[in-house]
């Protein structure tokens, strides 16, 4: 072991005495020039140093969130440092901090196991080891979705793929392997080592992700996004949920731009500006320039449609549709070449949407619709049968942006072969 790792360990033993009597301004003071040379990657072999010395993990996780406050220093000279508060870049930067913090929990825990010696004392600690695996399988899920779903389109829409391609891999290969892990049911002191062992190599590969992201991709977009595209990441990334806390908003009166409305070139002043591992990636690349919407589309609030697309795309689902307005008359309805609901024919259009069912449910059908008006209930299910065929119908009630009442929705959907063969469906489950 070098000198320079034996003083880092004789610093964080040092933290740790002093942690319950300095506050962070006086940690920083004491230990702070130090600090700034040692990695988050050295951190976790330090603490899995201290372990084998004895130190009990509870108390070098107490360590965890001033770690991250304590080497601010060191992961801001590789983040970016002018990034507004609340900005979706800054909370995805935050996320990242998270991360790290689980990592090194999972790094003790995953030591801990490994050190204790009887089968008993395994299990205990590789209890705390599962939870804290499922917690970071969540957590990164959750993170690298934004990156995939709101930052990658950015980028692909100048050209950029390589990039994408190469971390979406490596996310995936993250999330498999923390599956993979939990998965397993070790009943052997060896089975326990062996997770353990693999479960620290994982905390390598997602701290190298870290990196990435926050070295080569988050500073890319940084310069590349324009205000009204990191607004349009804003409002997604919030639907789709953060592992920090959200304190404030971002960008108001900013107009957002999605990936189809940015043209893709890359002005020489913003590729000038570019980390150099984008630089070496983007040479003699072609924006994608490609018109989404055709002359004719339905503009939706979810994208564009032509209505031979509305229409060939409603009769490929495997459920069918019929709609009643607010008057409760039938304005419209669907016929999937999938599957076969009720008999419909165009004669209905027009017709009172109780007089539609049998008499025996006209008062069932009446009194529902009553209370999807008044907004006592959203909707309702019910099974019923048709021949050999087990059919689940929804009704739903239609609101406008307002939340006045708009109209009634029918859903049926075919049960039959969920229900008959449960076992045959579970054997076809794969993880996309």
């Amino acid at each position: 072991m070098s000198t320079s790792m034996e003083d880092a360990i004789i610093l964080v033993k040092n933290i740790l005495k002093d942690i319950e009597k300095l506050n962070i301004s006086e940690l920083k003071k004491k230990y702070g020039d130090i600090l700034k040379k040692i990695s988050p990657f050295e951190i976790t072999l330090i603490e899995q140093q201290l372990i084998r010395e004895g130190f009990k993990p509870e108390d070098i996780l107490r360590m965890c969130d001033l770690h991250v406050e304590l080497f601010r220093e060191y992961l801001e000279s590789i983040q970016l440092r002018d990034v507004p508060e609340n900005h979706p870049l800054n909370l995805l930067m935050l996320e990242n901090q998270e991360i790290v913090k689980l990592v090194e929990a999972l790094n003790l825990y995953a030591e801990t196991v490994i050190r204790e010696k009887d089968i008993e004392g395994k299990k205990k600690r590789y209890e705390s080891l599962s939870t804290l695996l499922n917690k970071l399988k969540d957590s990164i899920r959750k993170h690298y979705r934004k990156n995939q779903m709101l930052i990658f389109p950015y980028l692909e829409r100048r050209g950029i793929y390589a990039v994408p391609r190469v971390l979406w891999g490596k996310e995936e290969e993250v999330i498999k392997e923390i599956r993979e892990l939990l998965s397993r049911k070790p009943t052997n002191t060896a089975e326990y080592d062996e997770i353990a062992g693999k479960a620290k190599e994982l905390g390598k590969k997602i701290l190298d992700l870290v990196f990435r992201e926050n070295k080569i991709l988050y500073p890319a977009t940084w310069v590349l996004l324009e205000p009204g595209e990191w607004k349009a990441v804003d409002i997604m990334a919030r639907e789709l949920g953060y592992i920090v806390e959200v304190k404030g908003e971002w960008g108001e009166g900013i107009e957002p731009i999605y990936p189809y409305m940015v043209d893709g070139v890359i002005p020489p002043e913003k590729y000038e500006k570019l980390p150099i591992e984008i630089k070496r990636v983007i040479k003699n690349i072609k924006p994608d320039n490609y018109v989404v919407a055709g002359e004719n589309d339905i503009e939706f609030s979810t994208g564009f449609l032509s209505p031979d697309e509305v229409e060939e795309i409603l009769r490929s689902l495997p459920l069918e549709l019929t709609y009643a307005d607010k008057n409760d008359r039938i304005k419209f309805y669907t016929k999937s070449k999938l599957v076969a609901g009720f008999p419909r024919t165009k004669t209905i259009i027009g017709r009172k949407l109780e007089y539609c069912h049998p008499p025996r449910l006209e008062k069932l059908v009446k009194s529902n619709v009553e209370l999807l008006k008044k907004g006592e209930i959203g909707y309702r299910v019910f099974w019923t049968r048709m021949g050999d065929r087990i059919l689940r119908v929804l009704i739903v009630g239609l609101r406008g942006k307002n939340g006045e009442y708009m109209g009634t929705l029918e859903v049926v959907e075919d049960f039959t072969d969920v229900i008959k063969n449960p076992k045959e469906i579970m054997e076809k489950i794969v993880v996309l």
